[in-house]
């Protein structure tokens, strides 16, 4: 996936800027900075309505714009991780031509890519927390799977009835050339009238093939034929729920 990735920001208000001092402190010792965490009550339920509606509204109403930047799992999750933080202005909604507006509130603590870590919203290797970590490249635009997995998340349960909408579901398929995936927890679909288990993804390049977006039921990939793809405790590889540090 191409790490010059599309952001239809539209015309931006004024942006919410963070503390440099606070957001380089690291109150829960794990890496990650308490400068971006969401600490913030309704921010922390804006984020997963926006993460989970921006990833399956590629499902079902992708822009060819978009469809050109999400080509693997993890390029859908930075695509939703990334317009959930954005000010969803009248600008960007028509930019992002979204299919209906859900009326969600925005995130208040800042706005990307005007926040603490810039553009640059993954850390990418491990390492406590430093002042100069976003001029060592610690911090990146592009994220693969196992870099999500590694230093942008934590995990909650390998059970996946613990998950909750937003979290991130891990694979791990040795024999693959790109062994890590991951699948989005959306729960109630926004576009579904049944169920409240919905889980969509991206499946990657296919047998050489271009890849697409699918919705699933977690039900449903319970009995996956495969049982390697199966988000069960008797799957070893199943690597379990994650959720974003962002909101831990």
């Amino acid at each position: 996936t191409s790490r010059s990735e599309v952001f239809a920001a539209g015309t931006l208000p004024a942006p919410r800027r963070s503390s440099p001092v606070a957001s380089w402190h690291d109150s829960l010792g794990d890496g990650f900075p308490d400068g971006p965490r969401l600490d913030g009550v309704q921010d922390r339920e804006n984020f997963p309505r926006w993460f989970t509606f921006m990833a399956e509204s590629q499902y079902y109403a992708a822009s060819a714009r978009t469809v050109s930047e999400v080509q693997d799992c993890a390029a859908l999750g930075r695509f939703a991780y990334r317009n959930s933080l954005v000010a969803h202005s009248p600008a960007w909604r028509e930019d992002a031509r979204l299919p209906f507006d859900p009326g969600f509130g925005d995130i208040t603590k800042y706005h990307y890519p005007y926040g603490p870590l810039g553009k640059a919203l993954f850390r990418t290797r491990p390492g406590p927390v430093g002042p100069d970590d976003l001029a060592q490249g610690a911090f990146e635009e592009f994220a693969d799977s196992a870099t999500l997995l590694r230093y942008n998340t934590y995990r909650i349960s390998r059970d996946v009835r613990a998950a909750v909408p937003g979290d991130l579901l891990f694979f791990r398929q040795a024999l693959q050339r790109e062994p890590f995936h991951t699948m989005l927890f959306v729960g109630r679909s926004y576009y579904q009238p049944q169920g409240s288990d919905w889980i969509v993804y991206h499946t990657g390049d296919i047998d050489g093939r271009r890849g697409e977006i699918r919705e699933v039921q977690t039900g449903s990939l319970n009995r996956h034929p495969d049982l390697r793809w199966r988000p069960v405790l008797n799957n070893p590889n199943f690597l379990g729920v994650y959720r974003l540090e962002i909101l831990r």
